[in-house]
């Protein structure tokens, strides 16, 4: 009887053990799966892949096709431009091949970074990278809308002072000076760490521990912005400019018909750029300052965990990593709303327009269309730049031309 009592508490002690091993696994594997999600989110590597193959296409093309205008330009102010186009396509390009190739590799190594980086050397790089080819197209960017603004508002000064040289030395000069500022983490000023998923590194927003940490994350933060603020006044007085200068010439002549043109072209064109730079580095920028001023970095989203739930972990890592893929992707649409869509969109939107405006085949024969006036003023642009133009309307394709 006794055997027997002792057989069932043995028995009723497994039954108990095993239930209490069950219940641990499967809290176990709610944890695991719960992390994985937290920590996966939207990770995955098609989105560097993709973005380097466009980048890199869309870039590479807007190179070709800027040398071969600048070697036949005939018009020395039309080369300033088309140099900061080209400078803007280098840069970007280089921004696509020395860090996304380090990012799909990451991916391969199971978003385990120091598979890829032992040493921890690479994330500096990166961190160099990243800040260097971040802030290199805003400054140029508004040195393009600088020179826009200077071409239409002050044409003399600009046709007089405005050289090859002049165009050159600022490229050089704010190449360098960025390249300068990123390299302050490695002299010691701020910080450059690992960021969630684990797959890209960038300026510590958190660590105010960090010598100038705090300074300099704050810094790249406010030159973002200021660039942005100043590409987007010049191109306002640029646009304001070209309208207003466009009513005054309301004249049925050769040359207020290629101001009509011009001014079209550019105001969509200087919309779109404003629109592309406010939705790509907006998010970013506003994010580093609500970081700095409360000390948290995308570093710590994995031990966040802690405090965090796995729902509330992953929207703010997701809203993180979302941010920073916008504004890599300015890199890819750069070529594009500078150069490569500026003859699709004026003929998508003259088509649109004409649609609306109900232009029929009858009424373009006895009474042409304005836009299809623009059309057939493209086609003979060869004929019309043989013919002598005033100093302004020189000025105005020198600061808009080949755009």
């Amino acid at each position: 009887m006794t055997s027997k009592c002792q057989s069932s508490d043995v028995l009723q002690q497994n039954l108990t053990a095993g239930t209490m091993m069950w219940d641990s696994n499967l809290s176990k594997s709610s944890q695991d799966s719960a992390g994985k999600s937290a920590s996966c989110g939207t990770v995955s590597v098609f989105f560097p892949i993709t973005m380097m193959i466009t980048g890199m296409v869309g870039n590479t093309l807007a190179m070709l096709l800027v040398y071969s205008a600048y070697r036949k330009k005939e018009n020395k102010r039309k080369k300033s431009f088309l140099l900061c186009i080209g400078s803007l396509a280098l840069t970007d390009l280089f921004g696509q091949l020395l860090t996304s190739p380090i990012v799909i590799s990451v991916y391969r190594a199971d978003l385990k970074w120091k598979r890829v980086d032992p040493s921890g050397t690479l994330c500096a790089f990166f961190g160099v990278c990243m800040t260097t080819f971040g802030l290199c197209p805003l400054f140029l960017a508004s040195a393009m809308a600088i020179e826009r603004a200077l071409a239409i508002t002050a044409p003399h000064w600009y046709s007089h002072y405005m050289k090859t040289n002049v165009t050159k030395q600022v490229l050089v000069i704010i190449w360098c000076l960025v390249l300068l500022f990123a390299l302050l983490p490695i002299a010691g000023v701020g910080k450059y760490t690992l960021q969630w998923p684990g797959t890209w590194c960038f300026i510590s927003t958190g660590d105010k521990n960090v010598t100038g940490n705090t300074f300099f994350a704050t810094t790249f933060a406010a030159l973002g912005i200021f660039s942005l603020l100043v590409t987007l006044s010049c191109n306002v007085v640029t646009i304001r400019a070209l309208v207003t200068r466009c009513k005054t010439k309301a004249t049925s002549t050769q040359s207020s018909r290629q101001w009509e043109r011009l001014t079209t072209e550019t105001v969509i064109q200087l919309m779109g750029i404003m629109c592309v730079l406010l939705t790509c580095w907006s998010p970013l920028l506003i994010l580093m300052l609500k970081m700095i001023s409360t000390h948290t970095s995308s570093h710590q989203c994995s031990s966040a965990a802690v405090s965090l739930s796995p729902q509330d972990l992953q929207m703010d890592c997701n809203f993180f990593l979302t941010a920073i893929r916008l504004a890599s992707l300015n890199q890819i649409l750069d070529p594009w709303v500078y150069l490569l869509l500026r003859e699709i969109l004026l003929r998508k939107f003259c088509q649109v327009a004409s649609a609306v405006s109900k232009c029929s085949l009858n009424a373009r024969k006895e009474t042409p269309c304005p836009l299809d006036a623009l059309d057939k003023k493209a086609i003979h642009d060869d004929n019309v730049h043989k013919q002598s133009l005033t100093m302004e309307n020189s000025n105005l394709n020198g600061g808009n031309g080949e755009q």
